[in-house]
């Protein structure tokens, strides 16, 4: 009986681990429409007697991007928005510019691995692990470097040159997502309390008023 019970246990395990991941494609490409009125966890995939080269194609990845911002980056996404034959593919790419001392913010993507090579420059990159250790992982990257960020963790990339630099990151998404933490709790639509998020950043009132008015 007690063998029998742990194999009940494990195919449970096992099971839900395959419910949990996401489904391998069963036709050779669904091609996003989502001007579909069909609401689907992603996109309705359009008919594939009407697909077209340009469902699989993007230009424009070598343009640098404007990193004219506060922050001194410019991410530019070839996700299935720019990409509709990505959808359900399970993969995307981006191009990330940074001018002198430039930062991608600390981010997460909650639905993607991310992996990082450096094209041109120096790039000091770092991850934090989970509760309760919030262990900073860093390292610092030259050209040809590659770097990997776990799914979910909180990242950033830094220039530490004198040029600009120049990444490029494959995430094991077709729409990875992208949460960047100060967007997210200084900038959020409605706002936060102050004294909730001064309670939780252990100062004053003030202090967060002028950090929320940056966003």
């Amino acid at each position: 009986m007690t063998w029998y019970l742990v194999l009940v246990c494990v195919l449970v395990a096992i099971s839900s681990n395959a419910l949990a991941s996401d489904p391998s494609p069963l036709q050779d490409f669904c091609v996003a429409d989502p001007t579909a009125p069909v609401m689907v966890n992603g996109f309705a995939c359009k008919d594939a007697k009407l697909a077209q080269a340009t469902d699989f194609f993007f230009s424009g990845l070598h343009l640098p991007g404007n990193t004219s911002n506060p922050v001194g980056s410019k991410v530019t996404p070839v996700n299935v928005v720019q990409i509709p034959g990505l959808n359900t593919l399970g993969i995307s790419l981006a191009r990330v510019d940074y001018a002198p001392w430039g930062v991608n913010p600390p981010h997460t993507h909650p639905r993607a691995t991310e992996i990082l090579t450096v094209i041109e420059g120096t790039l000091e990159v770092g991850f934090v692990t989970s509760n309760p250790e919030n262990r900073l992982i860093t390292k610092v990257l030259q050209k040809g470097d590659v770097f990997v960020f776990p799914v979910n963790l909180v990242h950033y990339q830094k220039n530490v040159g004198t040029g600009n630099a120049v990444a490029i990151a494959a995430l094991s998404s077709q729409n990875p997502g992208v949460i960047t933490v100060a967007n997210a709790v200084f900038g959020s639509k409605p706002a936060i309390a102050n004294d909730l998020l001064a309670k939780s950043f252990q100062t004053d009132t003030k202090t967060i008023d002028l950090i929320q008015s940056k966003f």
